[in-house]
């Protein structure tokens, strides 16, 4: 029997923060029923990656790991970023007035038994989402700040027997002077953005409509490309290693249902073509996007991960989380002289 040809790595990331991730946006009682969702929505979630063979990284936020309000606050970092836009913060008044007594009685806001039971599921991967979904393009905020940020995000992290070693920046506001920062901290990968200026990282304050809309035809028409990615694009940032963005699997909508075909092919077709070109793809998203439509986005879901078997099996597409990548590209950069690369991804 012939041995498949192409290869590649299937990278699922979650952007795992409850209300903390959107909590300047939207009130628990416009947006509730979305973040209590997600505690049943990643239950879920970890029985269909177990049967598809799916390893995962959820990114969480250092605020989730506590188990209620009194053991927060004494785990806050000295140091807080003072962001011009003060909405931004979650400290102060927020955290007084919205943060319930613990997690039994607040699930906007903790989540240890998730994070327990994420960390007690077979080939799941815990990284940070920073401590406080941390803004690191926003005006304000230094990178003294960012530092005692993570350093509070790898405490909690380790009280709780876990090891950090992946980071996604909240907002995707990835800002390059705090890769070391990152480094130093023991993380060894990152998730940047898409190739593509509709992708480029901006401040809250600089993004605009105009993208945003481009944004989602793209989600349904291929106009930036498959944004597949080769191991030396990733391994530009060395010994950091970028395992960027493909695409975001947006949620079930009742006004675009008649276009689900067509958004599933968008990414079954971009993951087709990494498979047979040894590339990596990476598709996201935030455990809230579950918290409604289940069914509808399980169901979804699940036809992904039926084509990621087909390409298991035809090419060699292998599930993989961020560490174990970033681990087996490190140790082949070890191997070998590194020079400055110009790489392209292939798309």
């Amino acid at each position: 029997m012939s041995q498949p040809t192409g290869g590649g790595k299937f990278i699922i990331s979650l952007d795992f923060e409850l209300m903390w991730g959107v909590r300047d946006i939207v009130t628990t009682e416009t947006y509730g029923n979305h973040i209590k969702g997600v505690h049943k929505a990643i239950p879920r979630m970890l029985d269909c990656f177990q049967r598809h063979a799916i390893r995962a990284t959820f990114a969480a936020v250092g605020l989730l790991f506590f188990e209620n309000k009194d053991e927060m606050i004494k785990g806050l970092p000295a140091r807080r970023p003072q962001y011009k836009d003060s909405n931004l913060s979650p400290y102060g008044d927020y955290m007084d007035q919205q943060v319930g007594r613990d997690h039994t009685t607040d699930l906007y806001h903790f989540g240890p038994k998730l994070i327990q039971l994420i960390k007690n599921t077979p080939g799941q991967e815990i990284g940070t989402h920073t401590f406080s979904h941390y803004y690191c393009l926003e005006e304000g905020q230094t990178i003294d700040d960012f530092r005692e940020d993570l350093k509070a995000a790898f405490a909690i992290a380790e009280k709780r027997g876990i090891r950090l070693r992946s980071i996604i920046f909240p907002r995707n506001q990835f800002n390059k002077k705090y890769l070391e920062v990152c480094q130093q901290a023991g993380i060894t990968t990152y998730r940047n953005n898409e190739e593509s200026w509709l992708y480029n990282a901006r401040s809250g304050e600089k993004e605009s409509l105009t993208r945003r809309a481009f944004r989602l035809i793209d989600a349904y028409v291929n106009i930036t490309g498959h944004h597949g990615y080769s191991e030396e694009y990733m391994m530009k940032a060395y010994p950091m290693i970028n395992v960027p963005s493909s695409r975001f699997l947006r949620p079930y909508s009742e006004r675009f249902r008649v276009l689900d075909n067509i958004r599933l092919n968008r990414i079954k077709n971009s993951m087709t073509h990494s498979a047979k070109n040894n590339l990596m793809y990476h598709l996201w998203w935030h455990p809230h996007n579950f918290g409604i439509n289940q069914d509808q986005n399980f169901a979804f879901l699940e036809k992904i991960l039926l084509h990621y078997q087909d390409l298991r099996n035809q090419y060699g597409f292998e599930s993989v989380t961020m560490s174990e990548l970033s681990e087996a590209l490190i140790r082949k950069g070890q191997l070998q002289p590194h020079e400055p690369r110009v790489a392209n991804p292939v798309v």
